[in-house]
């Protein structure tokens, strides 16, 4: 297939601007970033005086009794599951109440709305202004071939016509019957001539053959046709129109992306270890999810079968863990004001690490500090992590929400731009592809136009 390095900006309707008018925009937004943490701060002291700092800790309290409740409610059951339910609400609640009865309720949520913006506008500000890796496609491939479960997503491959419409595009589709080894009609496909690999299903079938199109070199297509597709979401596709993905064949862009193993399994999401890992294993998980993980959390967080994993990760050892999530490239924070949960890049080589660690209700409530390497919140990135869990020979794990057991322990890595994948030129999410944090003291460079020293 013919392509060349062209310019990887997006058109202009698609938001892109040039070198030049980007790093202006950076520094205007480094600039915002700024204004709004000093207006976050001074906010509140001016509309509630000092007595506005005396609240902080009152906010505080709040939380780690909200994280106290929570941790009741699932690792326990009975009264003190109840308990823990009503605690998570009436703390928070409790809280907003005290703050509106003192009159700083309105400058706290300001103070909040400015703390959003400021750390929106520092993720953005030091963000690269175009996605790495991308090339132009200037040909069509000659032999797509197109996996499609018609199961997926409630049947969404028949509700939007998928079948017909690949093959309208040139397509030769493969619809799987259950049971089909998937891998094994992947390879058939590459056998017989495939030039691109493309999957309509759910991120589970998309590993499995994303695998395969990295392991010949071939395209890959994304067609969002599972339940929830995460993977076509961190791409920038639509996920309510998945036949739009089509339009890839004809006029779309290639970006490299890395994928992740734990051992010889691939994920292109995550490999999650501990109690969802345990939790999916039970028959009954997949038609009743809330009420199964409910009814085996409690053992599984502080039963006799609690995971207590181990995880090594370069020089960090961590005992302990009940949870820990390895995702293909670091995940967002939920709380993140842009992009909560999301992956901004999927190119950077590393495995982004989250691990839970609470045995007890004050290790609950610490856990409103935030991330530690060492503390109830685990979170890092790293290239490569050894899991591993008590004296067995077995771990569970989920790898993109499918349950698999390996042996123990499992090697998780990174296979930096491992994996060609086709997207369509245009489309509606498109990721800017940076993952920065909110480095303050590289926004006031930015923002002063001061280039930031090597990282």
């Amino acid at each position: 297939m013919e392509r060349h390095r062209g310019d990887t900006r997006e058109p202009d309707a698609a938001g892109a601007a040039p070198a030049h008018e980007g790093g202006a925009g950076r520094a205007r937004l480094a600039r915002l970033a700024l204004l709004a943490l000093l207006a976050s701060i001074l906010v509140p002291l001016v509309a509630a005086g000092l007595r506005s700092v005396l609240w902080v800790p009152v906010g505080v309290a709040g939380l780690a009794l909200a994280a106290v409740g929570v941790w009741w409610a699932l690792a326990h059951t009975g009264v003190l599951r109840v308990l823990g339910a009503f605690l998570s609400v009436a703390a928070p609640v409790t809280v907003l109440a005290l703050y509106a009865a003192s009159g700083v309720l309105g400058p706290a949520l300001a103070s909040l709305a400015l703390w959003a913006l400021a750390v929106t506008a520092a993720r953005t500000a030091l963000t690269p202004d175009r996605p790495a890796s991308e090339e132009a496609v200037t040909e069509a491939p000659h032999a797509p071939w197109v996996l499609m479960n018609p199961r997926s997503g409630g049947g969404k491959v028949g509700r939007f016509r998928l079948a017909e419409k690949a093959r309208a595009a040139g397509c030769r589709v493969a619809l799987l019957d259950a049971g089909q080894d998937v891998v094994e009609l992947a390879r058939r496909a590459v056998a017989e001539g495939a030039d691109l690999l493309a999957v309509a299903g759910g991120d589970g079938t998309q590993a499995l053959v994303a695998e395969v199109a990295a392991r010949h070199d071939l395209p890959f297509l994304v067609i969002p046709a599972g339940t929830r597709n995460h993977f076509a979401l961190d791409l920038g596709l639509d996920r309510d129109d998945p036949a739009a993905a089509l339009h890839a064949l004809t006029d779309g862009v290639e970006l490299r992306v890395d994928l992740g193993y734990a051992a010889d399994r691939v994920f292109v999401n995550n490999a999650s270890f501990g109690t969802y890992a345990s939790v999916v294993t039970d028959p009954a998980y997949r038609d009743a999810k809330a009420r199964t993980t409910l009814r085996t959390l409690p053992g599984l967080l502080t039963g006799e079968d609690a995971p207590g994993l181990r995880m090594r990760a370069g020089r960090t050892h961590v005992d302990g863990l009940q949870a820990l999530l390895v995702g293909n490239n670091p995940y967002g924070r939920v709380v993140d004001a842009a992009r909560p949960g999301r992956r901004e890049r999927l190119d950077s080589g590393l495995l982004g690490l989250v691990g839970v660690r609470v045995g007890s209700t004050a290790e609950a409530a610490r856990v409103v500090r935030g991330p530690r390497s060492s503390g109830g919140l685990v979170r890092l990135n790293a290239e490569e992590v050894v899991v591993e869990a008590g004296a067995g020979g077995t771990l569970p794990v989920g790898i993109d929400g499918e349950h698999v057991v390996l042996p123990s322990p499992v090697v998780c890595r990174s296979a930096p731009g491992a994996l060609r994948v086709r997207v369509p030129r245009r489309r509606p999410r498109t990721p800017r592809g940076g993952g920065a944090t909110a480095d303050w003291p590289r926004v006031a460079r930015s923002a002063l136009g001061r280039p930031s020293p090597p990282r």
